[in-house]
């Protein structure tokens, strides 16, 4: 799989690209364009609190989820980089 280059300057993360699309910005270089499917199955009280936030910010569940996960793994890596 061939990485695209771009001109990233700062840290990537989900906050970051939600900015750069917010305003206006091609975020399509952050992202492969190979996914995997993941199915995860949550219990009911769970749906409702991800659709409950997903709807406060506009999103949907999907972008929500993956929002999410992408802050937590940055946050791994970055404590993984302070350590080795």
């Amino acid at each position: 799989m061939k990485k695209k280059t771009s001109m990233k300057t700062e840290s990537t993360t989900a906050h970051n690209l939600e900015e750069r699309f917010n305003s206006g910005k091609n975020v399509l270089d952050y992202f492969d364009a190979e996914n995997k499917r993941v199915g995860v199955d949550f219990p009911p009280w769970a749906i409702r609190a991800l659709d409950q936030e997903a709807g406060r910010r506009g999103i949907t569940r999907q972008a929500l989820i993956k929002t999410w996960l992408i802050d937590k793994l940055d946050t791994i890596e970055e404590k993984r980089k302070r350590t080795h």
